[in-house]
């Protein structure tokens, strides 16, 4: 089947819809417009045939005469799904529906699969997100969250740089798997001879940058994590991170509440919304607590990362959740306000005060040295954010890369590994920083009101189909 290799149109359906609403039913316009799209829904009455066209924008009739349209047999048995480019006049048929009369047309491209009523509203979610091509047409929300998605990276993308951030670029491809506790997926570059590491995160590469003279530098880019796959996980997703010269970990909150709350107003018009049915209000300022104070709130008796080792493994016991022998009371205490108080935290809150066992990158609380100036930010009952005064001392940063391949020696597959050259550049001195890592994906879901993060992704992971 020969089709054309380009095809002019003049006016999107939506244009054609908000630009000819004034029409009365049976009056015609004597505008002639170009309009192209899919082939959504075709009947035919003897003589007549109609069909709704949509294209990116949205729906619109078109009306189809035997005495006034070209090839007008061809036309009544187009496939549902085809491609169509349609030449015509706007009118607004007796009905009152507002329609182009087809004079000429030509199919842009045949739907070779069925797109009929098997296709509506698909609910078979492998079906759909294996084929999100055809879910697009199908599924309305689908269409409406990814939009949302790409007008949300937009206003995050403006925000920092209206704050003065310069957008970079780090490396993918990572000789050194570190930046963030995770599994790392590897690979083999045959001309170097050498094992490469899918980036965790860009952390380290973009506190160089700042070591460099880029005092705010952030980057949007997709990262990578050999993890399972959940309603709140994908092993590749979306990361926004960024860092601040001179700034602390209280600075960088006041930012990370006005980042997101103002980039959810760009998208929906306000920071109030319901996500999946409660209402929620990202509106700065957002509530500060410590992760001791939340976890001994829950458990029913003050916990910290002072409390013996043994008392909060059996508080991990009681919950179903098993001590591995290498975590010490910081590991334990995080785990056990994982597993007692996350899941109820709707509001946005601040938890801060992470222990240094789990934060390997982050600057010591002076006031209490087991303690970090690490925040992690919560929404609707999961993390949404993360950030921390950065560590600058490299003598105190090669102690916690050792105790983290001290780990790694135990058994713990998400340790980081020492990163030397990032050594070196805190040797060269990085000023006081603040660092922030916001998970794109899982604020997608949010402004999406979107259960489950594939919801959000356009080509989500799947496990692929066996050979038959």
């Amino acid at each position: 089947m020969t089709t054309p290799h380009s095809f002019p149109h003049s006016a999107y359906c939506a244009q054609i819809s908000e630009g000819y609403a004034h029409l009365a039913p049976g009056e015609e316009s004597g505008a002639i417009v170009a309009v192209a799209g899919r082939v959504m829904l075709l009947r035919t009455q003897g003589k007549l045939a109609f069909a709704t066209l949509r294209d990116s924008s949205g729906e619109i009739q078109l009306f189809a005469l035997a005495s006034a349209t070209e090839q007008f047999e061809d036309f009544a048995r187009l496939h549902l799904g085809d491609w169509l480019g349609v030449h015509g006049e706007v009118v607004r048929t007796k009905r009152g529906e507002l329609s182009v009369k087809v004079s000429s047309w030509v199919r842009l491209a045949e739907a070779q699969r069925n797109f009929g009523d098997k296709w509506a509203g698909i609910t078979d979610y492998d079906l759909r997100y294996r084929h999100r091509e055809a879910d697009l047409w199908a599924n309305e929300d689908t269409r409406r969250s990814l939009a949302r998605r790409s007008a949300l990276t937009r206003a995050v993308r403006e925000r920092c740089w209206a704050a003065g951030f310069t957008e970079v670029e780090t490396p993918i491809l990572n000789a050194v798997p570190t930046g963030a506790a995770a599994k790392p997926f590897v690979t083999h570059h045959e001309a170097l001879g050498a094992d490469f590491y899918l980036r965790i995160a860009p952390e380290l590469w973009l506190k160089r940058l700042v070591v460099g003279g880029f005092e705010r530098v952030f980057e949007l880019g997709r990262v990578f994590r050999n993890e399972g796959i959940s309603p709140r996980h994908n092993p590749e997703f979306t990361s926004l991170e960024l860092y601040a010269a001179y700034w602390n970990y209280q600075d960088m909150m006041a930012f990370t509440e006005e980042l997101v709350a103002g980039a959810v107003a760009d998208v929906l018009g306000t920071t109030r919304l319901s996500y999946q049915g409660r209402e929620l209000d990202l509106a700065a300022p957002w509530p500060r607590v410590s992760m001791a104070e939340l976890t001994s709130q829950k458990v029913g008796e003050a916990v910290s990362v002072a409390t013996p080792r043994a008392r909060l493994v059996e508080l991990l016991d009681e919950r179903g959740v098993p001590a591995h022998a290498h975590w010490g009371p910081g590991r334990c205490l995080a785990e056990l306000f994982e597993a007692s108080a996350e899941a109820d935290l709707w509001e946005p809150t601040f938890v801060t005060r992470y222990p240094v066992e789990i934060s390997p990158l982050a600057r010591r609380d002076p006031s209490e040295p087991e303690l970090t100036e690490r925040f992690e930010a919560f929404v609707a009952g999961r993390e949404l954010a993360n950030g921390f005064s950065e560590l600058t001392d490299p003598v105190d940063q090669r102690e916690r890369f050792a105790e983290q391949a001290r780990l790694g020696a135990a058994g713990d597959e998400e340790a980081m590994r020492v990163d030397e050259d990032f050594i070196k550049a805190l040797e060269w001195g990085l000023p006081p920083t603040a660092g922030l890592g916001v998970g794109i994906d899982r604020l997608a879901m949010l402004v999406a009101d979107a259960a489950n993060i594939r919801e959000v992704i356009a080509f989500p992971t799947l496990k692929p189909l066996a050979e038959e």
